[in-house]
Parts: C-alpha cells; sequence; structure tokens
C-alpha cells in the first residue's frame, strides 16, 4: 500500500496540495481529457451525479455543463474550501465531507457517479466502487478515473511506493470484484510522455437486489428526494 493510500496522510497532503491544485492538475488532467470523459458518461440534462472526491470542482465544473443536478463528496475540508469558493457553500451544487468508502446517501440515489483523481488514494478501492453501485440507479453508469500504471520498473516502484496505480487486468478484477459486470477502459494522456490515466466507464447491472443488504456509511445517511 502506497504511503498516501492512507486517508490521514491524504488529508494532510491535501491540506498543503489544495493551494496549488488548480495550477499543477492541468498539466496531468486537462480539460479536453475530462470532456472526452463526460461524453463517455452520456448524460441527459435532467440526471442527478455525485462527484467523488470533486476536490476544488474541476470536473464538478465540467458537469455542470450538462446537467444541474450535481452533488459533490470530498474527504478534505481545504480541497472543499476552495470549492465553495467557486460555487458557494450552499450553491447550486451540494457538497458533502465524506468518505468514498462509506458514502452518505441512499440506495439508488444518483443516476450516474463521476469520481476523477480520487481511487488513487483509497485503501480499499473495491468497498469504494460497491458503494459507487449502491448509490447508482441499476442500468446507469459510474465513470472513475485513476492512474495507469507505468512502464518502467522505475517508474513503477515510485509509484507503488506512492499510491494506487493499475492497469487494465488490475481494473477488471476491481470492478468484477465490486459487482459489476459490464464496463470498458479508455487510456487517456495529454501528450506523449505525460502521466496516462485509466477512465473506467461500468454501468450497475440491471438486477441490484442484493445491493440494500449491503453495509451503509455510519454518518446519517441522507435521502435524496
Amino acid at each position: 500500500m502506497g504511503v498516501l493510500e492512507n486517508k490521514a496522510r491524504a488529508r494532510v497532503f491535501y491540506r498543503y496540495l489544495s493551494k496549488v491544485y488548480d495550477t499543477v492538475n492541468p498539466f496531468i488532467w486537462n480539460e479536453e481529457m475530462r470532456d472526452r470523459a463526460l461524453e463517455w458518461l452520456d448524460l441527459d440534462p435532467d440526471d442527478r451525479v455525485l462527484d467523488v472526491g470533486c476536490g476544488t470542482g474541476f470536473a464538478t465544473e465540467g458537469l455542470l455543463q450538462h446537467t444541474d443536478d450535481v452533488w459533490g463528496l470530498d474527504q478534505s475540508a481545504h480541497q472543499l474550501r476552495r470549492a465553495y469558493g467557486k460555487f458557494g457553500k450552499r450553491g447550486d451544487v451540494r457538497f458533502h465531507r465524506g468518505d468514498a468508502e462509506r458514502l452518505p446517501f441512499a440506495d439508488d440515489s444518483f443516476d450516474a457517479y463521476w469520481s476523477s483523481g480520487s481511487i488513487e488514494y483509497w485503501p480499499n478501492p473495491v468497498d469504494a466502487l460497491k458503494e459507487a453501485r449502491r448509490v447508482t440507479e441499476p442500468g446507469r453508469p459510474v465513470l472513475v478515473v485513476g492512474p495507469d500504471y507505468p512502464d518502467s520498473t522505475l517508474m513503477q516502484r515510485l509509484a507503488d511506493a506512492i499510491m494506487l496505480f493499475y492497469d487494465e487486468t488490475e481494473a477488471d478484477r476491481m470492478f468484477a470484484e465490486a459487482g459489476f459486470e459490464e464496463f470498458e477502459h479508455h487510456i487517456q494522456q495529454r501528450a506523449p510522455g505525460t502521466p496516462r490515466a485509466i477512465t473506467t466507464v461500468a454501468y450497475v447491472p440491471e438486477n441490484e437486489d442484493d445491493a440494500g443488504g449491503e453495509e451503509t456509511a455510519e454518518a446519517e445517511t441522507v435521502e435524496v428526494a
């Protein structure tokens, strides 16, 4: 497990990264890559979408171009403060501080789920993917963006020491173990030689009778009307 696959360490990390996040992020995950992923998510104008690991709201801005009903969740208070500065604390986006592995929302609350740049910090990514499946309507999409595994041995060792990097084979395992049956992976890259992202679009199985039996968040569950 990488040093940042620890929630307490990740919160400290983002306390400082939040100050420069919007400056650094475009060199790794830019608007063109985000907008391409949004095409794969294929939202309808009235869809309710959950943005998990919303950070300062870079993906949130893109989601709002497709629907007005966006909910954001992040574990970092510092990242959320940056997002509040863009959208307001009680504006059009409904923000929650919470844990991707224990989402404080009722089953089938959302028409779509989005998470970019967050899975690499999840200590138990399969648990978080199960939660994504639980809160998303059957038949609807779950999109997750994470860092693709490097090619060189040296970079692989460095990556493994920091956070979760994974390839398509590992993505297959995680999504299948989380209960997804239909999913596809896309490799995205800003430019040759820059870090690659692996973007997975999965669909919640239509038969989700067992989803209600899974453990939900200890925090008060939000019934989304």
